[in-house]
């Protein structure tokens, strides 16, 4: 095989690769959203912000029964995003990595911006809609 061929060669099989890779990166975003997809999980993570948290603590925050967080937790877990550990009978969950907290944080910048923007439209169709309107005179 000539160096072109080599060359064509190694750029066919990188972009075989870096596309898996891009394939694989698709898969762990969608399995870290899957496990975000309850608002009552967001709302685990989002308390487990600034630190460790113990189940019994989480449940009570959460008002929420003993089951329900149970399931939840597990979830959480199972996609990696929460870790624990047991001390005595107490089991304590801690974000397994903060850049989770940065894209919940974007997200609800989006959110923000979003809800701003539909606020300005609605002012403007309502401006918009008392000019249309004919004054009356009493």
């Amino acid at each position: 095989m000539d160096v072109l061929g080599t060359d064509l060669f190694s750029i066919f099989i990188i972009s075989h690769i870096l596309w898996d890779m891009s394939d694989a990166l698709r898969q762990f975003k969608s399995e870290i959203f899957q496990g975000l997809a309850n608002p009552t999980r967001i709302a685990i993570v989002e308390l487990l912000r600034d630190g460790e948290l113990s189940a019994g603590t989480l449940i009570e925050k959460l008002r929420i029964e003993q089951a329900n967080a149970s399931q939840h937790l597990a979830v959480l877990r199972a996609k990696q995003i929460v870790v624990s550990r047991k001390v005595g009978n107490q089991v304590y969950y801690s974000i397994r990595d903060r850049a989770l907290i940065e894209v919940l944080d974007t997200l609800r910048r989006y959110f923000y911006a979003q809800l701003d923007n539909t606020v300005n439209l609605l002012r403007e169709a309502a401006g918009e809609q008392s000019k249309s309107r004919p004054r009356t005179h009493r």
